[in-house]
């Protein structure tokens, strides 16, 4: 075996760089393998309790509704291709590029899978992100916390629908008053309904 320090140094890079070529892809996905590698559960069918809305807005109390639970294929088959990536596959659209995100009529935002009640726009505000941005949901019953360890760097709250389960966005704590809070969403995941005139 040889002694040479050239031969060591190079071996040495030599082996740092295999390492590094292997670390590489995780790195730049900003995933930990752990992690990535684990599905979420699917939903199972039943009922579920939500909180239900009027066209005007008005709250008609807690409703029962069927969960929709689909296949893959239905989903494909019923989403957009982008909205099915953000709410199937929990992807992220590009910031300033969803349907409606700079809207500010009066409305309400609802599930793009299954119509459920998601914000009022009354709690709609301008994060400067580029995505829709909420204080608050229209009801907590209608949206789901769950802990979002996909970024290496950053451990996330995410926000999915209460009856089908679609991936919505995040929820921070940077955001104005009265809560604090900022529900970043991706426009795609939601379809807004205004509220007529009449």
């Amino acid at each position: 075996m040889s002694t040479d320090p050239e031969r060591r140094r190079f071996l040495g890079v030599l082996a740092a760089t295999a390492a590094f070529s292997v670390s590489l892809p995780f790195l730049l996905r900003g995933t930990r393998p752990a992690v990535a590698a684990e599905a979420p559960p699917p939903a199972t069918p039943g009922e579920v309790t939500l909180d239900c809305f009027a066209p005007d807005k008005k709250p008609l109390g807690a409703c029962k509704e069927p969960r929709v639970v689909l296949t893959d294929a239905q989903w494909r088959a019923k989403l957009d291709p982008r909205a099915y990536v953000v709410t199937r596959q929990e992807g992220t659209e590009r910031p300033y590029s969803g349907p409606g995100w700079n809207r500010h009529d009066n409305g309400i935002y609802r599930c793009i899978g299954c119509d459920t009640a998601l914000f009022d726009s009354a709690t709609k505000f301008d994060s400067g992100t580029g995505w829709p941005s909420f204080w608050q949901p229209i009801s907590r019953r209608n949206v789901v916390q769950s802990d979002d360890r996909s970024l290496a760097f950053e451990d996330r709250t995410a926000i999915s629908c209460a009856r089908c389960s679609a991936h919505l966005g995040h929820v921070f704590d940077d955001g104005p008053d009265p809560t604090g809070l900022r529900y970043c969403m991706n426009a795609v995941a939601m379809r807004f309904v205004p509220v007529s005139a009449a």
